[in-house]
């Protein structure tokens, strides 16, 4: 058994350097009489008192906090250790199956004192929720350098000023719906929930693709672990659902994947048992499916461009480095947004990570594969978003014409953005009846096709709304195109399926216009925030004092290091020094700025203990710092501060509880 922390590490988390601000922003959103009660969970690794040997992750909430790390255990598997809890671990509950259906939503609704009756106001509270695999979420996060410091999960209600959304990592905003169609599965419904990690491997196992010698989810190669080859993927975060593969009749030759992007999985399940007559071409998958009835959870966050990249790799967000939709890159000083892009997206992906078209490429070379409008299609050798475009634009051009009656009309007088979505969706089926209808390009072996306008319906009408039940009866004509086409070529009986999302949906309280993250910035802390994430713009600070006791120095330099491993020094940062003894008046000894190389030196009375010397720091564009001359920061006692009040009396206040594993995190 060893500690398995962040993998690479490059700032992400609280280092010593950030006890301070740490602290102040977690207290900030946890307190703040607005925002505090639209926040569920504030989220981090923090290194520990020797470092990042003896760091752990850490949940907070109103409700208490769970400290916890994560181990390899003697198997070679990852496993969980719950350090310490204080009041209500607020992940305790990672039930795979809470909340799987509309009639559990709306029982959860009303104990949670909400309005079940009304899709729109149907919210449900954290002590209702679950957050399945929620250790593994939260603590691969922060294996990529291009991880936060602190993670954001808002309530269920509480983010943004659309009708619904997504990004939090409980269960209603991070299940989708996922069946395995076609052959080489068993067709029948399987009381379980798998992670969208483990889509990838589990069809590349129904298509008989080899093993090889990759890394899986401690980073490992087979061969490092010493073991047989034993993945299907260069890395591979997830495990083939063995469970769902029947081996006894035809097998598969062939993979798509249809991503209806953002569709709540109790809402496509609800309008299935509603509606018999309803999505003729969904439920002809339906019929030759193994349906996984707790769904795909998702990665953590929640968000398109993570859990695409995630679905199509096999890997969780902390190891294909595409962590938000837009994210900060400390030794580059840049804030990047593959989704604001939406163009050419493809690069900023880890090339440690093996995209689905490369595993093909990789063992049938000469084969077709396309990203239709998938904001994941690295290496496809069809993918127009990357600039990619193998069809004949005239010829889309016509079908899309031919297509649009699909197109629902409300659309476009009610929500533009919505029309626009529904047009792009109408555009990529014409890519795929143009590629399907070739004769100088041999069908695709493997397509990833989004389909957007669910995400857009959900976002403007809300998850269970009339706009989402018109995108959703779209959709469906549009994937009976796709099977016509593949029906035409005789390749529908050969092709395994995947019917599934990127991120659930909840209703939202509109009227909020909720933005958590961003009050760390509002309340006056340096920070690079992309909802839900932020990046504190910290700097290191080392004091020293001289053996003789009668001079010491102070050594400023920004916290995030440089591509090279660097820190530059600080320039004109004001240091403060005075005496800090409990019993007296503090006295100023020394003011003045930094110098060029960062360095601030001072006379210290030889009589007074470097414990009794406080020395405040304070720069443009950085967040303050205050630490005693011995090196002690002084920084707010979080767990007083939000769990020693009168009014917390959850749990029965101030519990730690013993050590104690969580057993392993593959369902």
């Amino acid at each position: 058994m060893r500690v398995h922390g962040p993998e690479r590490q490059g700032g992400q988390g609280l280092d010593h350097h950030q006890e301070e601000s740490g602290n102040r922003a977690i207290a900030a959103l946890l307190t703040d009489d607005v925002v505090g009660p639209q926040v569920d969970l504030v989220l981090t690794w923090r290194e520990g008192p020797k470092g990042a040997d003896d760091g752990a992750y850490e949940v907070w909430s109103g409700r208490g906090m769970v400290r916890f790390r994560r181990l390899v255990d003697d198997d070679g598997a990852l496993d969980f250790e719950v350090l310490e809890v204080v009041g209500q671990n607020p992940i305790a509950n990672q039930d795979p199956l809470a909340l799987a259906t509309i009639d559990a939503e709306r029982a959860a609704a009303a104990a949670s004192g909400f309005d079940a009756g009304d899709p729109a106001r149907r919210f449900i509270a954290p002590e209702h929720q679950s957050y399945p695999f929620g250790y593994e979420r939260v603590a691969q996060l922060f294996d990529s350098p291009n991880a936060p410091d602190l993670a954001i999960s808002p309530k269920d209600w509480a983010s943004g000023a659309q009708p619904g959304t997504h990004g939090s990592l409980h269960v209603r905003q991070a299940r989708a719906p996922l069946w395995f169609s076609g052959p080489g599965v068993f067709h029948d419904r399987h009381r379980m929930a798998v992670r969208s990690i483990d889509i990838a491997p589990t069809c590349l196992a129904a298509l008989g693709f080899p093993l090889i010698d990759g890394a899986d989810a401690t980073g490992r190669t087979s061969s490092e672990r010493g073991v047989a080859p034993d993945v299907y993927l260069a890395r591979q975060d997830g495990r083939a659902v063995e469970e769902l593969l029947d081996d006894r009749g035809p097998q598969p030759t062939r993979l798509y994947v249809f991503l209806c992007d953002g569709l709540h999985q109790t809402e496509l399940q609800d309008r299935l048992e509603r509606d018999p007559h309803g999505l003729p071409n969904l439920r002809r998958l339906l019929a030759q499916a193994a349906v996984v009835e707790g769904g795909s959870i998702v990665n953590f966050p929640s968000i398109t461009w993570p859990s695409h990249t995630a679905i199509g790799t096999g890997t969780w967000g902390g190891h294909h480095d595409v962590v938000n939709p837009s994210y900060y890159v400390r030794s580059d000083r840049e804030t990047v947004s593959p989704q604001g892009l939406q163009i050419g997206t493809e690069r900023f992906a880890s090339t440690a990570v093996e995209s689905l078209s490369e595993a093909f490429h990789r063992v049938d070379p000469e084969c077709m594969t396309a990203a239709i409008h998938a904001p994941f299609g690295r290496s496809a050798r069809h993918a127009v978003l990357e600039g990619r475009n193998l069809c004949d634009r005239a010829t889309v051009k016509a079908l899309t014409a031919d297509f649009a009656a699909d197109m629902t009309p409300r659309f476009a007088a009610e929500h533009p953005a919505v029309a626009s979505e529904s047009l792009l969706d109408t555009r990529g089926v014409a890519q795929v009846v143009e590629l399907l209808g070739r004769d100088d390009l041999p069908p695709p072996r493997f397509v990833y096709h989004e389909l957007a306008v669910t995400d857009g319906a959900g976002h403007d009408y809300g998850p269970h709304s009339d706009g989402l039940a018109d995108a959703l009866t779209e959709t469906d004509v549009r994937i009976g195109r796709v099977l016509a086409a593949l029906d035409e070529r005789g390749l529908f009986d050969e092709t395994l399926f995947v019917v599934t999302a990127d991120h659930g949906m909840a209703p939202q309280m509109v009227e909020l216009k909720a933005n958590t993250a961003a009050h760390v910035s509002r309340a006056g802390m340096a920070a690079v925030v992309a909802e839900p994430l932020v990046w504190l713009l910290d700097v290191a600070v080392e004091v020293e004092r001289k053996p003789d006791g009668r001079t010491g120095r102070v050594a400023v330099a920004e916290l995030d290091a440089l591509p090279d491993g660097s820190r530059p020094p600080v320039e004109g940062a004001e240091v403060i020094v005075e005496t800090h003894e409990p019993a007296g008046t503090p006295t100023l000894l020394a003011r003045g700025r930094t110098d060029a190389n960062g360095l601030f030196a001072f006379p210290t009375p030889n009589d007074i203990a470097s414990s009794a010397i406080a020395v405040s720091v304070r720069a443009d564009g950085f967040n303050a710092r205050h630490l005693l001359l011995d090196g002690t920061n002084l920084a707010l006692d979080l767990r007083a501060h939000l769990y020693e009040s009168e009014g917390f009396r959850l749990g029965g206040g101030h519990e730690t509880l013993q050590p104690g594993r969580l057993g392993g995190c593959v369902p």
